[in-house]
Order: structure tokens, then C-alpha cells, then sequence
């Protein structure tokens, strides 16, 4: 499932809506049901209201019934791979849990992490 997962945050990727900083980013996300979740980032003049590709993929897959996940690739056309920012981190964290995480270039490097290896000691509903 890594191809097509991989496949889908590449094609995700193309419909980023990013006018100001040209940095287009695509991502998908694998339930167990084996359904793929792709999202894009989405960015507006007040880059603060600004949404990741990362965070769409899951609000998407949450409003669509899926609860429990697999594994998420992010793809960006950067040299150096781009990992989910810090908001995201805490959003795929609390969502996907240690999930494998597969960062992709265009150029075709590809990186496999888990979410614990860029999100050491994450905040959690363990300690509310």
C-alpha cells in the first residue's frame, strides 16, 4: 500500500491552493479499511488561516466515518523532505497515533519515519 499511498499525496500535491508561497504540499492517509485519505494544503493572504495538507487528509477522513489508520505519506517538491509542521504533528498524533509516516520529493527520494521519531514526548489526552 506504501505505492499508492505515496501516489495519492503526489496527485493531492497538484491541487494545493498555495497563490503566495508557491510551496505545494499533498498528503494521504490509509484507514485500516484500507480507504486512502488525500488532502492539500490550502493557503489564504492571512497565512495564519492557512490549512496543511496533513491536517485536510485527516479532518477529511474524521468526517467521513474512518477512526482508525495505518500509515500517512507527505509529498512536497523540495531537495531536503519536508516532515508536517508542529500543529500537524500534534493533529496526526492525536489522530493516527504512532503511525509509519513516508516523506517523498519529485525527484523521488523517499524517507520512512514513524510519527514518534519527529514527535518525541507528545501532549495527549493521557494527561488531561
Amino acid at each position: 500500500m506504501d505505492e499508492a499511498l505515496i501516489k495519492a499525496a503526489l496527485a493531492a500535491r497538484l491541487n494545493a491552493h498555495a497563490p503566495y508561497s508557491k510551496f505545494l504540499v499533498g498528503a494521504a492517509i490509509e484507514a485500516d479499511d484500507g480507504r486512502i485519505f488525500s488532502g492539500c494544503n490550502v493557503e489564504t493572504a492571512t497565512y495564519g488561516l492557512t490549512v496543511c495538507a496533513e491536517r485536510v487528509a485527516v479532518f477529511k477522513a474524521i468526517s467521513e466515518g474512518a477512526r482508525k489508520f495505518k500509515a500517512i505519506a507527505v509529498a512536497a517538491d523540495t531537495a531536503k523532505l519536508t516532515p508536517p509542521c508542529g500543529a500537524c504533528r500534534q493533529i496526526l498524533w492525536e489522530f493516527l497515533g504512532d503511525v509509519p509516516l513516508t516523506l517523498v520529493n519529485l525527484e523521488g527520494k523517499v524517507e520512512h519515519l514513524r510519527l514518534a521519531d519527529i514527535f518525541p514526548r507528545p501532549f495527549d489526552a493521557s494527561f488531561l
